[in-house]
């Protein structure tokens, strides 16, 4: 599975944060590593240098070996917030595709 990090112009992505994430996702989507081909996550900060509630978003996509990709969006006050809203959405997400194609 691969995992690749975007950020936009408002969020530097330090080589230290990269690591974390892709840590943090490979444990979070684990038990889906063999039906999974590549995480796409794309984090911005929707309010630019001004603060503001829930500000940052996060934006999964998953693609599943010879399916569609799948996309969730998460919000929160910090990147760590939007990503664990957008993980526990694309989880919910992968269940019920998975589980859909069991059950044919």
């Amino acid at each position: 599975m691969e995992i690749l990090i975007n950020t936009d112009n408002n969020i530097s992505a330090s080589a230290e944060m990269r690591s974390y994430l892709t840590a943090d996702l490979e444990a979070s989507f684990e038990r889906f590593a063999e039906h999974l081909t590549r995480l796409e996550v794309k984090i911005s900060d929707e309010n630019g240098n001004k603060e503001g509630d829930k500000d940052k978003k996060c934006v999964l996509e998953a693609r599943l070996r010879g399916m569609q990709p799948l996309a969730v969006t998460g919000h929160g006050n910090s990147i760590d917030q939007a990503l664990a809203e957008a993980s526990s959405k694309m989880k919910t997400s992968l269940d019920t595709t998975m589980g859909k194609l069991r059950s044919y």
